[in-house]
């Protein structure tokens, strides 16, 4: 996929409407579906930075794969990203910096394009911002080994490909669930960072 194009066409799909819900529950698995939860006064905000770069003719993306702890999302692929600080004055800086932090770009170089549909998840008391941009070359990453286990580029192309989307019995705590994710570079892309990716997908289909 050739990148200018690509990022032409992402910038005006950014701009509306974006696919949202309807996107989101094409990958929420049915543990999620049964959740009561509801955002409260407890509830925090957070953003994550999707950010793309031409690598091998092609359109690239970074995740991290955190390292194994005893948390809510220990050992899963996500999206760099994470709490908003009270030095932000925005989710958009919130995504960048964390972004810098956990994977060593530099924020200055991203040009923001815009955001996609702010998702909860219930198992953090989170509300999240996808963040969307992009840098006109590869970064060197840097990942922070406190917070990333590694760096896995994705490309674009690989998140297309709906033969890419499986199911599969997740064992999370004692409960086990069924759960749509992506299977992507021998990683299993499930939970928020899934459904997020499913709205980028659709917003590719409109």
């Amino acid at each position: 996929m050739d990148f200018n194009p690509f990022i032409s066409k992402l910038k005006q799909n950014l701009k509306g409407p974006l696919p949202g819900r309807d996107a989101h529950l094409k990958l929420m698995n049915e543990n999620r579906f049964r959740s009561k939860i509801q955002p409260n006064d407890f509830t925090r905000k957070s953003a994550v930075l999707i950010v793309f770069y031409p690598y091998q003719s092609g359109v690239f993306l970074p995740l991290i794969l955190r390292p194994p702890y005893d948390g809510t999302h220990g050992g899963q692929m996500a999206f760099p990203g994470g709490r908003m600080e009270e030095e932000d004055e925005s989710l958009h800086r919130t995504a960048l910096r964390e972004a810098q932090e956990e994977i060593g770009i530099k924020a200055i170089d991203v040009t923001v394009l815009g955001t996609l549909t702010q998702i909860f998840i219930p198992q953090s008391n989170f509300w999240v911002l996808p963040v969307v941009g992009y840098l006109d070359y590869r970064p060197d990453f840097f990942p922070d080994p406190r917070e990333v286990q590694s760096i896995v580029e994705v490309d674009i192309d690989d998140l297309l490909t709906d033969s890419h989307i499986q199911t599969r019995e997740m064992n999370i705590r004692g409960m086990k669930f069924d759960t749509p994710g992506y299977a992507v570079n021998d990683q299993w892309i499930w939970g928020a960072t899934a459904i997020i990716t499913s709205e980028l997908v659709e917003l590719f289909r409109k």
